[in-house]
């Protein structure tokens, strides 16, 4: 048995020998999942860790040192200010993808958009489709994805966060007819050229090859989201709002401007000043 603060400085140090980047933050982010309490209690009870959980803390801290993701392994991420349930077999929200709520919310308040009726393409655990309704007031939220287990976490967040998002299982617009057309269509469709996943860590290849893989050039899921079906369940006037990868801003805009009935009207930069979020309109 262990003092808390004790097992904390030495979990960070052994995160921090496995090259683990925040290792003082995820230790603390264990023991505190461990010992069902917030992070800031750890500091003002110095308590005494029983042994068992002692030996969860160290299991935890020995799959993360093997790359396994620290979300799966307290089972939930933070996105929007919001919690979500994550698992193996779901792809885990990013950062980066808040750049996406964020350009929707202010598309909606310049276009007077409500009461808006949404579609979230590819929805995973549901963090866009849910941070989508909890921002926008009345809004008719729907969310597909081809994975039963991704609808059932999507289902699951929803009630977590206390709103309602209607789940279809589908494989892009496969379940809809063309007259349930959305004035909002959201997507952060897989980007990463096949030959590149193996390349870009070690934590990826514990999430869903489905969710990552663009095909040969990145951009498959672009060019049929574009090309074979969007504009015919975009409602007049109504928007695409894409995540795009590092350098794909040019591609996906070719592939926009080749559509010839949407055009795009703008180009989001993430924090990091990259090209992040592209944003098309249904021409009349």
């Amino acid at each position: 048995m262990e003092k808390r603060i004790d097992l904390l400085r030495q979990g960070a140090f052994y995160l921090k020998g496995r090259k683990i980047v925040n290792s003082l933050q995820e230790s603390e982010m264990f023991l505190a999942h461990i010992l069902n309490c917030p992070r800031t209690e750890l500091y003002l009870n110095n308590f005494i860790v029983q042994s068992e959980s002692m030996r969860n803390y160290w299991n935890l801290l020995s799959q993360r040192a093997e790359g396994f993701p620290l979300q799966y392994l307290i089972g939930s991420s933070g996105f929007m200010g919001l919690e979500f349930k994550v698992a193996q077999g779901v792809f885990i929200p990013r950062p980066e993808t808040e750049i996406l709520i964020e350009t929707v919310l202010q598309l909606s308040a310049k276009n007077l958009m409500l009461p808006a009726k949404v579609l979230d393409i590819g929805t995973g655990c549901g963090n866009i489709a849910v941070s989508l309704a909890k921002n926008l007031d009345q809004a008719n939220v729907f969310a597909c994805d081809i994975s039963d287990f991704a609808l059932q976490l999507a289902k699951e967040n929803s009630q977590l966060n206390a709103v309602t998002v209607r789940l279809v299982k589908s494989d892009l617009f496969r379940a809809f007819k063309k007259e349930n057309t959305f004035s909002l269509i959201v997507s952060n469709p897989p980007y990463i050229k096949t030959e590149e996943i193996l390349s870009l860590g070690r934590e990826l290849r514990y999430e869903p090859m489905a969710a990552l893989d663009g095909g040969e050039d990145g951009l498959c899921y672009y060019k049929r989201i574009i090309n074979e079906e969007a504009p015919c369940y975009l409602q007049k006037s109504g928007f695409l709002v894409l995540e795009i990868g590092d350098n794909q801003a040019q591609a996906v805009k070719t592939i926009l401007s080749q559509s010839r009935r949407l055009s795009v009207i703008s180009i989001v930069k993430d924090y990091n000043n990259l090209d992040r979020v592209i944003v098309a309109k249904k021409q009349k």
